[in-house]
């Protein structure tokens, strides 16, 4: 028994205990918040996200133990494992609202894409930081295996699921990566000049009509849905509760609009909406504080990092929930068009939950053998 404390103790000391607080006080707030718009801690939506953190929380302690490396070293394994699980929503696939994103069993459900973003990362440190050791991340064959890898994810979720909003991150992902990796700039130009030219085709037939409407509201709002009852009710009414929260909020369960349940999945993409009008300006820093310190918390420990690999691998994770916060609370300010992204840690989806806390798991991981920084090694 003394040498089973010993060893927790141990873990405790050198795994990243602040990281794993920080997402277990995010989620816990979340889950206030998911309680307050949907009837209290007795429904479902609260008990699959405590049964999220729970699984969430043994899965952090399990990456946080398999060295990276390996994964990395059964990068096909998961490159697989992950495009399977992708084709799978063909036949498996599950439709809610205009994305056929979820495969569900038994009332269980689990999205390929948040699964995959896993895989992503491990699979783009692995061949990025080979790719820079050898100095042939710049070749042209090289950066072209890359692109048919981020290609394979990107347009699978495009073709199956239509969910531009996970393509999106796996599209930032990608393209940090590859700057923090020592991909020249000019890469970076030729892939914008490539966009811009492309853009006409890409807007064409690339996005849906919903999809177009939504970045074109941005911008003409009252063009694209003159009775506000529309494409641009969910973004009016998300802006309009934030706004009625004032400072200090109307409380938990006394938001008028979040009680009545008027902005559309108020649990989920538009959970940032809940905190603004039920506990106001304060509210809404402290969410954005927590989520800030996360990131922060990433990026530090990649600095530290004793390898190329591992310090790719935090860049990643900091990258996909930079550009999820980011994007979510865009979408709920009305300055970002609505893409259907969550908000990590805070909206309510079981594979979302596990997703976070697995890649936090992957950087607590890489925290517990330091040794030199990636900084040091150019």
């Amino acid at each position: 028994m003394k040498k089973l404390f010993s060893s927790i103790g141990t873990y405790l000391r050198r795994s990243d205990t602040l990281l794993l607080a920080l997402c277990v006080l995010a989620t816990i707030y979340g889950t206030v918040l998911i309680a307050s718009c949907t009837g209290g801690f007795g429904s479902s939506s609260v008990r699959v996200q405590l049964l999220a953190m729970v699984i969430g929380i043994v899965v952090y302690f399990v990456f946080s133990m398999i060295d990276v490396d390996i994964l990395a070293g059964n990068w096909i394994i998961l490159y697989i494992a992950s495009i399977g699980l992708l084709l799978a929503l063909l036949r498996f696939g599950v439709a809610e609202g205009s994305n056929r994103a979820w495969i569900r069993f038994w009332g269980i459900g689990i999205q390929p894409a948040e699964l995959g973003k896993i895989a992503f990362i491990i699979i783009m440190a692995r061949c990025i930081s080979k790719y820079s050791e050898e100095r042939k991340l710049n070749n042209v064959l090289r950066l072209g295996f890359l692109l048919f890898i981020f290609a394979s994810y990107f347009g699978l979720i495009i073709v199956i699921s239509s969910d531009l909003g996970s393509a999106l991150v796996y599209m930032f992902i990608f393209a940090a990566m590859l700057f923090a990796g020592g991909l020249k700039i000019y890469w970076f130009l030729i892939a914008l000049t490539v966009a811009i030219i492309a853009s006409p085709y890409l807007w064409e037939y690339l996005l849906r009509d919903d999809q177009r409407n939504r970045i074109i509201a941005l911008f003409a709002p009252d063009t694209v849905d003159p009775t506000g009852l529309g494409i641009t009710m969910q973004v009016r009414r998300s802006r309009a509760a934030i706004a009625s929260g004032r400072i200090f909020g109307m409380g938990l369960g006394n938001g008028t609009m979040t009680q009545a349940e008027m902005v559309p999945r108020q649990r989920t993409d538009f959970i940032f909406s809940v905190a603004g009008e039920e506990l106001g300006f304060v509210g809404c820093v402290l969410l954005v504080a927590l989520l800030t310190a996360i990131v922060v918390r990433v990026v530090f420990v990649g600095m530290k990092c004793q390898s190329r690999l591992g310090a790719l691998v935090a860049v990643g994770v900091a990258a996909m929930m930079s550009f999820q916060i980011l994007m979510n609370l865009g979408m709920c300010l009305g300055v970002a068009p609505v893409v259907g992204l969550t908000l990590p840690f805070f909206s309510s989806g079981g594979s979302s939950i596990v997703t976070s806390f697995a890649a936090m798991g992957m950087v607590s991981g890489l925290r517990m053998k330091p040794k030199t920084t990636l900084f040091n090694q150019f």
